[in-house]
């Protein structure tokens, strides 16, 4: 997949070096001429030096080729006329950076499939490692009508040694949650369970619930036997 970024500072170098991990071919745009060096040298990347949203080296970075067009310049404004020239050079999947909420609607509408506001998730995380620092982490999907969480099982709670089965028909369980992942330890891969499935102590599941039913959730997996 060709994977076109635009902006060459912390978060699309770093983007970048993620995705030449995955095995992807990316490209960056920034008009500092040492990060676009940086680019080249340490990321392993390809770097056009020039504005990201200037139509001469768009075409020259190739977006027509891209499969992917990621906005993460340093402004929302220049994000915006970003996705709006993606948009038009007919790049099927285009994300953006945002920075003040303002911009989401206007983003959507010039083209941006997904949008990452990274104050939002910023604060999101630390108000959840503050109310849940049990929870290793919280994913929010559908604007934060759902949520996954990643929560170990402790040697000595309830669930431990029982089956997801009897842990789904448990009057305890909160309504409408779902344990979706299981990892049986921190270096084994993650696997979808079954009704079978018995959670062992020290393992670590993944549960899809909604966000009033966060406590509940917890305080089911961590109760004392």
């Amino acid at each position: 997949m060709y994977v076109l970024i635009g902006g060459g500072g912390l978060i699309g170098l770093s983007l970048a070096h993620r995705l030449i991990e995955l095995g992807h071919t990316v490209a960056v745009i920034d008009l500092d001429p040492v990060a676009c060096r940086y680019a080249r040298e340490q990321v392993g990347v390809m770097a056009f030096e020039g504005s990201a949203v200037s139509t001469e080296v768009l075409l020259e970075a190739g977006i027509r080729k891209a499969d992917s067009v990621v906005a993460a310049l340093r402004s929302d404004a220049l994000n915006l006329a970003m996705v709006t020239l993606a948009k038009h050079y007919g790049a099927p999947h285009i994300l953006a950076r945002m920075r003040h909420r303002d911009f989401g609607e206007p983003l959507r509408i010039a083209g941006a499939n997904h949008i990452v506001s990274t104050v939002d998730l910023a604060v999101s995380t630390m108000v959840n490692a503050i109310e849940y620092p049990q929870v290793e982490s919280i994913m929010h999907f559908e604007q934060g009508q759902i949520e996954v969480l990643k929560l170990a099982i402790p040697n000595n709670c309830y669930v431990a040694g029982r089956s997801v089965a009897q842990i789904a028909q448990d009057s305890r369980f909160p309504t409408g949650s779902l344990i979706i992942g299981y990892q049986p330890h921190p270096h084994e891969d993650l696997i979808i369970p079954n009704g079978n499935t018995i959670l062992e102590p020290g393992s670590t599941v993944l549960i899809v619930t909604k966000p009033g039913s966060l406590h509940q959730v917890i305080d089911f997996i961590e109760g004392c036997k």
